[in-house]
């Protein structure tokens, strides 16, 4: 094709394959998210509970997940750049 609109659809397909893979990632973690129960209950998690409500706010738990993520993420951008 004269104008090289093949060359404007790669990133955009591109884009849609990794947010796929993201999906489908994101859906096995919710699938398997009772194998691993010590989530939101690690020490450090807050959870108040009052006579008629409750608050739960996994501080501990967000923080492992980001440092988990952010190594894992990394490893991934380093070996696609090679």
């Amino acid at each position: 094709m004269p104008g090289g609109r093949e060359n404007e659809m790669k990133p955009f397909g591109l884009m849609l394959i990794v947010t796929g893979v993201a999906l489908a990632a994101l859906g096995a973690a919710f699938l398997f998210a009772d194998k691993f129960p010590f989530l939101g209950r690690l020490p450090g998690d807050i959870h108040i509970e009052g006579r008629h409500s409750s608050f739960h706010f996994p501080v501990v738990t967000c923080l492992v997940l980001s440092v988990v993520l952010t190594v894992v993420l990394n490893v991934i951008v380093r070996l696609l750049r090679k």
